[in-house]
């Protein structure tokens, strides 16, 4: 009864606040969504930082994970079926890569993660209200590049949350922060915080001792001023661009790091670096063995020298 009357209500007021020209004053939601999800095999803290940005994000859908690792294409059908715009994988593997892109026509910006942390393990004392709405702030180094200029534009409509948005706050209490350097990509999340100063203008002890006897002019003489800072909040990560690709998950590639060494090629030249290691010991002591052998210092195996007075040395 209580859903029929709050109902009937709501009807109502529209109403009466309709104007008389029979326009629609109504302000239409945004529905703009981004999808969030992770391939199989991630590992806890992948998980934690994707939870943490979701968080962050109120027009963010987490679904379920995604069991395929190279038909990407089907996430486009399935950001569709979710009414979802931009659809974001982050599919964090054994390797800690990501995918960003926009579905359904692209681009796509491949990524690796690195220097991971999430906010638990922070532990900062700043806080932000959820679902509010955030300030991207990229460094200078983003429009002197033309990939960094793509990966600029689409951090802006993946991360920044569209105006009138269903669960978005309609306040600003922290700040995104996409920094450059070394080739890298710095991200760090920051607070806005506000803290009122109090400046008074008399100039003489007596004159502010006779002030807050009176109590009369307290307004009068007293200014306050807001002193913002920003107080970091977390997570933290470290984004690598890898490939940029004309597609949403595929397509024409756009751009390539020359500079990108994957961690497969690093892992497989220490093993193989071990291997060269445990090839030179082994080749080193087959030599040495030999050539006591041949001074008949020592045979094969862990036999005794040999004794050059053996009768069967001497009558072999």
């Amino acid at each position: 009864m209580a859903a029929v009357y709050k109902a009937l209500s709501k009807s109502a007021h529209d109403k009466d606040d309709a104007p008389a020209d029979g326009s629609s004053s109504v302000k239409p939601r945004n529905k703009q969504r981004v999808l969030m999800l992770t391939s199989r095999g991630v590992t806890y803290r992948h998980r934690h930082l994707l939870k943490d940005l979701a968080s962050m994000m109120p027009h963010g859908r987490v679904d379920a994970k995604y069991d395929q690792k190279k038909r990407l294409g089907e996430l486009n059908e399935l950001a569709v079926r979710l009414n979802c715009i931009i659809a974001t994988i982050s599919a964090f593997l054994k390797l800690g890569k990501v995918k960003l892109s926009k579905a359904p026509n692209g681009p796509t910006c491949k990524f690796l993660v690195s220097n991971i942390h999430t906010m638990e393990e922070l532990a900062f004392s700043g806080n932000c209200l959820k679902g509010s709405r955030p300030i991207l702030s990229f460094d200078k180094t983003f429009d002197t590049e033309p990939h960094l200029q793509v990966i600029k534009q689409l951090f802006l409509q993946i991360m920044g949350v569209p105006p009138l948005q269903k669960r978005s706050k309609p306040f600003i209490d922290h700040v995104l922060s996409f920094s450059v350097a070394d080739g890298r990509i710095f991200l760090r999340v920051y607070q806005v915080q506000e803290t009122e100063t109090t400046k008074k203008d008399g100039a003489d002890g007596e004159e502010v001792a006779e002030e807050s006897k009176k109590r009369k002019s307290k307004h009068a003489d007293q200014t306050k001023e807001l002193d913002i800072s920003l107080l970091e909040i977390g997570p933290r990560c470290v984004l690598q661009p890898i490939i940029i690709q004309e597609g949403s998950f595929g397509g024409a590639l756009l751009y390539e790091n020359k500079h990108f060494v994957s961690p497969n090629q690093v892992r497989a030249d220490l093993r193989r670096k071990g291997a060269a290691k445990g090839n030179s010991r082994a080749e080193q002591n087959i030599s040495r063995k030999s050539k006591m052998g041949n001074l008949g210092l020592r045979t094969d195996g862990d036999q005794k020298p040999v004794d050059q007075l053996d009768s069967r040395e001497l009558f072999a």
